[in-house]
């Protein structure tokens, strides 16, 4: 709620390119009583499908990095900036359940978050523990708290 007032105050709006949280974000937002003000919108982007044709995501750069990748995330940002003409754009690819492309490196409960705003891009990767519900709540809670870090 915080991080939605601080938009609000600010005349500012609010998009997501949400994968593993397949719109949860939106959601999470939605219910603030800020959301009139700030939501612009959002799209789920959870297939390759969606990234490629849709986001025009290059097929070479999901080869290259995988799907669930910070370069990729932050393509994703940058392409849903443009299309919502958002001030404040949040994206998030990763693993919630296991067949994705995990790794020792990247375990399931990985996120990457790429979040443009006005005042700098924020870029975070955090590996979280739970249920996959509980690893999306816990990834909203963290890129609401990134982006009232970074705007207050």
């Amino acid at each position: 709620m915080n991080c939605s007032k601080a938009i609000a105050d600010r005349g500012w709006n609010i998009a997501f390119a949400e994968s593993a949280s397949a719109g949860r974000l939106s959601a999470e937002f939605s219910l603030t009583e800020y959301s009139g003000k700030i939501l612009r919108g959002g799209i789920t982007c959870y297939e390759v499908f969606v990234k490629e044709q849709i986001l025009h995501i290059p097929h070479s750069l999901i080869e290259q990095y995988t799907p669930e990748s910070p370069e990729v995330t932050q393509v994703l940002a940058e392409r849903s900036a443009y299309i919502f003409n958002s001030d404040i754009t949040v994206a998030l690819t990763g693993l919630t359940t296991a067949g994705g492309s995990e790794s020792s490196e990247k375990p399931v409960g990985t996120i990457f978050l790429y979040i443009i705003t006005p005042v700098g891009n924020i870029k975070h990767r955090e590996v979280f523990s739970g249920s996959p519900e509980e690893i999306v709540l816990l990834a909203a809670d963290r890129a609401a708290a990134l982006i009232y870090e970074k705007i207050s």
